[in-house]
């Protein structure tokens, strides 16, 4: 069987490709100061990165909605996710006008809750019990993408240096956002465990 048979994992395909460009931009461009920084480069950044994000919705719903859940959705779909969401922030951290807001230690704790939790998932599971994704994860990652996104957000139009000063706020703040919610989820799946692993015992 044609694993793209079906429209949900040609999407998430996409969406993998689209997260590639995107990266493909950021090291052929993405070094520029913020004095020199175009919103071109920006708006590119922005929509392109607001394009793959949101298809992530769409190719569940397809897959819900038409009985096409497959395996290799569970497993494609999440990593895609970590792919652009990661990698996007890793860029973002190593730039000289986004480090303001993206700094490495975000990124090292973010990283440390997706090796957790995966290796949480990856024993529970081998322990033959399921662990899928709480609404805590979902969260975390809706903020996350809101944050990634307002950072291109500032340069991508040529705000008056009011507007672009207020959405600097909001960048601190949405990045902060970001990792108390990574920190909760990672927590919520630490208490979880010893419950989902304590299933159908005496």
């Amino acid at each position: 069987m044609n694993i793209f048979e079906h429209w949900p994992n040609r999407i998430t395909a996409s969406r993998f490709v689209g997260a590639l460009v995107l990266f493909t931009i950021f090291a052929v461009w993405g070094d520029r100061t913020s004095e020199e920084m175009t919103t071109v480069f920006a708006s590119i950044c922005f929509w392109l990165f607001v394009v793959v994000a949101a298809t992530d919705f769409l190719d569940g719903w397809l897959a819900r909605r038409d009985g096409h859940v497959s395996a290799f959705g569970r497993i494609a779909d999440p990593f895609v996710d970590k792919v652009l969401v990661l990698g996007t922030m890793i860029f973002l951290a190593t730039m000289p006008w986004s480090r303001e807001w993206m700094p490495a230690w975000v990124v090292v704790a973010i990283l440390a809750r997706e090796f957790l939790v995966t290796g949480i998932r990856g024993y529970v599971e081998a322990e033959g019990k399921q662990f899928p994704a709480d609404w805590f994860g979902k969260i975390k990652m809706v903020v996350q993408c809101m944050a990634v996104g307002n950072v291109f957000w500032i340069y991508a139009f040529d705000w008056p240096e009011a507007w672009r000063e207020g959405w600097s706020v909001l960048a601190h703040v949405l990045v902060a956002v970001t990792v108390i919610a990574t920190i909760g989820s990672g927590l919520s799946y630490v208490m979880k465990t010893p419950k989902v692993l304590g299933e159908d015992k005496p």
